[in-house]
């Protein structure tokens, strides 16, 4: 079952091009598995992933909250079992119930190996690809799994998916069964570079299920899957259970050898972090990844852990650092002008946030592509400069010269020298003082609501009001129930929200979804911030059109300084490693993949020490 941030992502960030194995006079190439900017490591005989235990048992249950969301999926509750579509507040693990042509690797940045399908061919001008799907290969009420269920799929996905679906579909020109075991995708001419990629990681559903059946329409109706599992039960908005399909017909390809161990996987859903975490001291939860340092350094003085039934420990993640940070709606006037998002980052103290709330724990974010080659350093190359010149009159002049970067305080919580300078900023972009309040430019009092579903924030937004508040900005903290939260993120019906996407080795397509103008302008994306610019859009169709590793680093350092020139966000913090406490219950292989922290997704249920946790199965 696919639970890793990486996995996640993989349908937003993944890249790729054929990794070559075998040739044909026609020009055609055939592969068992896709890769970007080179060979696949693994050949097409290999047994297991390299980093499983493929003698790994099966059986316990894993208890955990959904820590990474996609489609129309929530963390705090959910009302549908279909998370493909723009309606409904998704179910967490619904992923894991369907099966996809190809699956990733943990130990490559962006190759995938067949799943359903056991190999495929890609024409010389890599427009059509035929992938030849596993006579095995089943749904879990015993009907073969057909190429008309894929091409149904897709095309479905592509017209009434998502509206991230959709738009990453765009190149998707059609799909169809040359005959049951032989699916054809065809691209556009102008495809990206990753489009087929994208496609071999979609779900495939059963067409056969979903005749008769509204499928944008929210539904508790657990839709008919492939994959390792399937929906036990649940109680809607509080938890959704899976277990394992006894008799899942992938089960010993090399893709799942040491995989999908769990018998059960449990979700649960609550109010808060403060009475999820009371859930995880009393066993409720037996897995808990932890975001917040100041929980991690002063949260875990329990009896569980002093005496040995809980561990913590702190996993090298692997992947790339992503971004999160207070993004400004730029579709409200009150923050159109650059000059205004500045001085709201010079009301941002990170340093004293980080020494008196976070423990000294984190990093400050500078970039968009941070701790990567493709973060911009220094005065453009002449590759860079040469992506950029087309755009100089549209384009700040810092473009062409340093990159910008957030401030760094004095660690006071209140530098009166940064303030100073957003005073400045705020005056030259037009505001007027008005006594102790400040006036925007069109004479409205200048008020910033920040918008959360969840507390864990606040301490950290307070300090950052209290210096709005000494600039003359009022703001509010305003909670909101998770389904208002998403519907007003969906309709971006907000002034600034946080926001944390995860980083990719190979960014490509998805950009798309964060940055692109049409994404300002589709309900549900991505793109917060309401980034529309014209060399934003030449900038990430570069990256997805990139043909090598060197063409996407000189593009993406090019984006990067284009973005933060911008100052869309105040940046906020990241952390190289990833924080797990769980209940002394499982197993896990011996070394870590190259890119995840490989928890929960590769471990198992150790029956011995959850006798000695305390934990039954």
């Amino acid at each position: 079952m696919t639970f890793s941030r990486r996995d996640a992502l993989k349908l937003f960030a993944a890249a790729g091009s054929l990794a070559s194995m075998g040739a044909h006079a026609s020009g055609e190439t055939e592969s068992h598995g896709l890769s970007t900017f080179g060979e696949l490591s693994l050949p097409p005989d290999f047994p297991h992933f390299p980093y499983v235990n493929p003698k790994a048992p099966k059986g316990g249950t894993l208890r955990l909250q959904i820590k990474s969301a996609m489609g129309n999926q929530n963390f705090e509750t959910f009302d549908t079992l279909n998370v493909y579509v723009f309606k409904g507040d998704g179910a967490a693990g619904m992923q894991g119930t369907f099966d996809s042509l190809m699956t990733s690797s943990a130990d490559e940045p962006d190759a995938a190996y067949g799943l359903l399908a056991r190999r495929v061919r890609i024409s010389a001008d890599k427009l059509t690809y035929r992938f030849s799907l596993r006579s095995e290969a089943r749904f879990h009420d015993g009907a073969k799994v057909t190429a008309e269920d894929c091409a149904f799929s897709f095309l479905t996905l592509k017209t009434k998916g998502h509206p991230l679906f959709r738009m990453l579909l765009g190149e998707l020109e059609n799909a169809s069964a040359e005959d049951p075991e032989t699916l054809v995708v065809t691209f556009s001419p102008k495809r990206s570079r990753d489009a087929h990629l994208f496609v071999a990681g979609l779900p495939v559903f059963s067409k056969a299920w979903w005749s008769g059946r509204d499928f944008e329409a929210p539904s508790l109706e657990a839709p008919l899957g492939s994959g390792p599992y399937r929906v036990a039960r649940f109680e809607q908005g509080r938890f959704i259970e899976f277990e394992r399909v006894p008799a899942y017909w992938g089960a010993n390809l090399p893709v799942n050898i040491g995989q999908n161990n769990f018998e059960r996987i449990r979700y649960e859903y609550y109010r808060s972090r403060q009475i999820a975490f009371e859930g995880f001291k009393s066993g409720q939860l037996n897995f808990h990844e932890e975001y917040t340092a100041r929980f991690w350094a002063t949260g875990y003085d329990f009896p569980a852990v002093r005496d040995g039934r809980v561990k913590k420990i702190e996993v090298p993640s692997g992947t790339p650092v992503g971004t999160q940070g207070w993004m400004f709606n730029t579709r409200r006037s009150k923050f159109q002008d650059a000059r205004i998002r500045e001085a709201l980052n010079y009301a941002f103290d990170f340093e004293w946030t980080n020494r008196n709330i976070m423990y000294s724990a984190y990093t400050r974010l500078t970039s968009y592509f941070e701790a990567s080659d493709m973060k911009a350093v220094g005065p453009p190359s002449p590759e860079e400069q040469a992506l950029l010149e087309p755009f100089r009159s549209e384009l700040p002049a810092e473009v062409f010269g340093e990159p910008w970067s957030p401030p760094v305080s004095d660690g006071s919580g209140s530098d009166r020298a940064l303030l100073r300078r957003a005073n400045d900023l705020l005056l030259a972009a037009g505001c007027k003082r008005d006594g102790a309040r400040l006036r925007l430019p069109d004479g409205q009092l200048f008020e910033i609501e920040f918008l959360d579903s969840s507390g864990a924030l606040k301490p950290h937004t307070e300090p950052f009001q209290a210096n709005l508040r000494r600039l003359g900005i009022e703001s509010t903290f305003r909670q909101v129930d998770a389904a208002q939260y998403k519907r007003r993120l969906d309709a971006f019906d907000f002034d600034v929200v946080v926001s944390a996407l995860g980083g990719s080795t190979t960014p490509g397509e998805g950009l798309r979804n964060v940055y692109s103008s049409q994404a300002a302008n589709t309900p549900g994306s991505r793109n917060l911030t309401g980034v529309s610019s014209p060399a934003v859009d030449s900038l990430v169709d570069r990256i997805a059109r990139a043909a090598s590793r060197q063409e996407l680093t000189i593009a993406a350092r090019a984006l990067d300084r284009v973005l933060r020139a911008g100052r869309y966000w105040a940046p906020m913090w990241y952390k190289e490693k990833t924080l797990i406490a769980h209940w002394d219950a499982f197993g896990r292989p011996e070394r870590t993949p190259r890119y995840g922290s490989g928890a929960p997704d590769l471990w198992w249920w150790d029956q011995d020490k959850a006798r000695g946790a305390g934990l039954s199965g």
